[in-house]
């Protein structure tokens, strides 16, 4: 999955009703736009096929299983920031920033941060 599907199955799962790529056509945006008026939810067809991936069962990487937020700080612990410096960008406390980085580390079956950021860098999560 690209990092810009992940990111709109995330933002549906937290309550947003449509979700539309930048490289959209026109007749996309109005459709989009047109469903959105009607009171009903829009996604593309990219994004309904993860959905429907989805229903069949979990067997989504690891990566794909995160939380938005657990999303973020796995991206920054895999491209070397620390604790700190993670909770100073995202405006959290290191306690929390910790307790996300202990989430995502037992989702992702991962036994350090080198385990993290190989995974990143093998799955194209980072340069």
């Amino acid at each position: 999955m690209h990092p810009e599907e992940q990111y709109a199955v995330n933002l549906l799962r937290a309550g947003a009703n449509g979700y539309i790529t930048k490289d959209a056509v026109p007749q996309q945006v109005v459709q989009a736009i047109r469903t959105l008026l009607q009171g009903r939810k829009y996604i593309s067809p990219a994004v309904a096929n993860i959905l429907a991936e989805e229903i069949g069962g979990d067997n989504r990487p690891p990566h794909e299983q995160l939380s938005e937020r657990e999303f973020q700080v796995f991206c920054k612990l895999a491209a070397g920031r620390s604790v700190g410096e993670i909770a100073d960008e995202l405006f959290l406390s290191n306690k929390t920033v910790s307790t996300y980085r202990a989430r995502i580390m037992d989702k992702m079956t991962a036994k350090s941060n080198a385990d993290l950021t190989y995974y990143a860098i093998k799955n194209g999560l980072i340069q």
